[in-house]
C-alpha cells in the first residue's frame, strides 16, 4: 500500500514537472540561486575571505552558497504553495540539503587534513550516501527503506536498538564532529593569528580550545548514536588505569607540553640545545617539540625530555650570544697598540652589536706566540655563527697584514752533536 502510494506520488511529481507552473517555479528557483550568489559575493568582498570553508575557492563551491539557496528556496516554496502545484521545489530542496552536507564535510575535512588519503575516501563516501539519499527521497522509496531498517532490531543491555537508529545516530555524530572540527579549526586559526608577541601562549590557548571543542563534540556525537553517557564513569576508570601503565609516557608528554607552554621556559623562536642537538624551536605541540638546526635538519623531541633533562636556551632572557675567536701573534708585538685596532675592525662586521662592546684579551703565552682572545656579541643566533665568525677573522687578518704583524707557526730548532771517534784497540792484531 505504501509503496503503491509512493509510486503514484512520484508519477504525480513527474507529471507536474511538465506543466506551465513548473516553468514559473524554475524561474523562481533560478532567482533564488542568483540572489544567493550575489549575497555570497558581497559578503566575500566585505569580509575579505579567500579560500575559506564558507566561500571556497570561488563563490559557488563554498558552504554558504547552498545554505543561502536552501533558505531562499524554502521561503519561495511556502509563498508559491498557495498559487501553484509545487513540483520543482520538491525536487530542488532535497538536492540543496544534500549539497550543503557534502560541501560542509568536504571543505572542513580538506582544510583540516589537506594531505590525508583517507579524507578523500571519506569525502567520496559522504557524496555517494548523500546523493543516494536524494534519489530515494525524490522517488518516494525512502519511507519504505526506513520502515525496513526500523524492523531490524537487536537488544543491547536493556535497550532495543534498530538499524535505522544506528544509521541515523552515526550520520548525526558525523555531522556533529565535522562542525566541532570546523569550529575548533576556526578558533585555533583566529587565536594563532591574533596580536601579541607571545606565540607560545597563543599556541597553548589554541590547543586547549581545540581539545575542549572536540571533547564536547564527541560527547554530543556519542549521545546522538545512543550511547549512555553515564557509562563514561566506568570508561574513565579504565582509561585511568591505562594511562597509569601503558600510556604513562604519552600522558607525560602531553602534560609536559602544557607545562612548557604555561611556564614559557621554552618559546617558539628560541635557540636551544637538547641532547647535543642545537637549533631553533619552530613548533611546540602538545606531545612533542620541533627543533630545526641551522643545517636544515629537524628533531622531534618529546616534551617530557624538555622537562626532565637539561636544556640550554640561548635566548630565554636575552637573545644576545657571545662568540670568541683566538689568534696568535709573534712575541715582541706591541699588544697595547694592537688592541684598539682589532676592536675597531671587529665593530665593522655587520652582525656584531655595539653593546656589549667587542673586546680583545691577552689570554695565554703560547709556545710559538702570544694568544689573543677576541670576544664579540651577536643578537641573531638563529642565523648561525659560522658566517659572522668568518667575517671577524677576515677583518682581523686584514689588520695584521696592514700592520706587518706575523702570525707565528710552530718552529723547531734541531741541534746536532758530533760524536768523537772511538779509540783504537791496542790488543787488536
Amino acid at each position: 500500500m505504501n509503496a503503491t502510494y509512493d509510486l503514484h506520488e512520484f508519477q504525480d511529481l513527474l507529471r507536474n514537472l511538465g506543466t506551465q507552473s513548473a516553468l514559473t517555479e524554475a524561474a523562481v528557483l533560478l532567482g533564488c540561486l542568483g540572489v544567493s550568489w550575489l549575497l555570497c559575493a558581497a559578503l566575500r568582498r566585505v569580509l575579505h575571505i579567500q579560500g575559506a570553508v564558507l566561500f571556497g575557492r570561488s563563490v559557488v563551491d563554498g558552504v554558504l552558497f547552498p545554505v543561502f539557496a536552501l533558505v531562499l528556496a524554502l521561503i519561495a516554496r511556502q509563498l508559491l504553495a498557495s498559487a501553484v502545484t509545487v513540483a520543482v521545489f520538491k525536487l530542488a530542496i532535497p538536492i540543496l540539503v544534500s549539497l550543503v552536507l557534502i560541501r560542509l564535510t568536504v571543505r572542513v575535512l580538506s582544510a583540516a587534513f589537506p594531505n590525508s588519503h583517507w579524507m578523500r575516501v571519506i569525502e567520496r563516501t559522504v557524496s555517494w550516501i548523500a546523493w543516494i539519499a536524494v534519489v530515494l527521497w525524490v522517488t518516494g522509496v525512502m519511507p519504505a527503506v526506513l520502515e525496513q531498517l526500523d524492523g531490524v532490531r537487536w537488544k543491547v543491555g536493556g535497550a532495543q536498538i534498530s538499524l535505522r537508529n544506528l544509521i541515523e545516530g552515526t550520520l548525526t555524530a558525523g555531522v556533529v564532529m565535522v562542525l566541532a572540527l570546523w569550529l575548533s579549526a576556526a578558533v585555533e586559526r583566529k587565536i594563532i593569528r591574533g596580536t601579541g608577541d607571545d606565540l607560545s601562549m597563543r599556541k597553548m590557548a589554541a590547543n586547549v580550545v581545540r581539545a575542549v571543542l572536540l571533547f564536547v563534540g564527541l560527547l554530543f556525537a556519542m549521545s546522538a548514536v545512543g550511547i549512555d553517557l553515564t557509562a563514561l564513569s566506568v570508561l574513565g576508570g579504565a582509561v585511568g588505569v591505562g594511562l597509569g601503565f601503558g600510556l604513562q609516557k604519552i600522558a607525560a608528554n602531553y602534560v609536559s607540553g602544557f607545562v612548557i607552554l604555561a611556564e614559557r621556559s621554552l618559546r617558539i623562536g628560541d635557540m636551544v640545545k637538547v641532547d647535543n642537538f642545537e637549533g631553533r624551536i619552530t613548533d611546540i605541540r602538545t606531545r612533542y617539540t620541533v627543533i630545526r638546526a641551522l643545517n636544515g635538519r629537524e628533531a622531534i623531541v618529546p616534551n617530557e625530555m624538555l622537562i626532565t633533562q637539561r636544556v640550554e636556551n640561548s635566548s630565554l632572557a636575552d637573545p644576545r650570544v657571545l662568540i670568541t675567536s683566538v689568534v696568535s701573534v709573534a712575541y715582541g708585538t706591541d699588544i697595547r697598540a694592537l688592541q684598539p685596532k682589532l676592536i675597531d675592525a671587529i665593530k665593522t662586521v655587520q652582525r656584531v652589536i655595539a653593546d656589549p662592546a667587542p673586546g680583545v684579551q691577552l689570554s695565554a703565552f703560547g709556545a710559538d706566540g702570544i694568544e689573543l682572545t677576541l670576544q664579540y656579541w651577536i643578537r641573531d643566533p638563529e642565523n648561525g655563527q659560522g658566517a659572522v665568525k668568518s667575517e671577524v677573522n677576515f677583518a682581523v687578518l686584514a689588520v695584521l697584514d696592514a700592520e706587518g704583524i706575523e702570525i707565528p707557526f710552530p718552529q723547531r730548532v734541531v741541534h746536532t752533536r758530533e760524536v768523537p771517534a772511538a779509540a783504537p784497540n791496542k790488543n787488536a792484531g
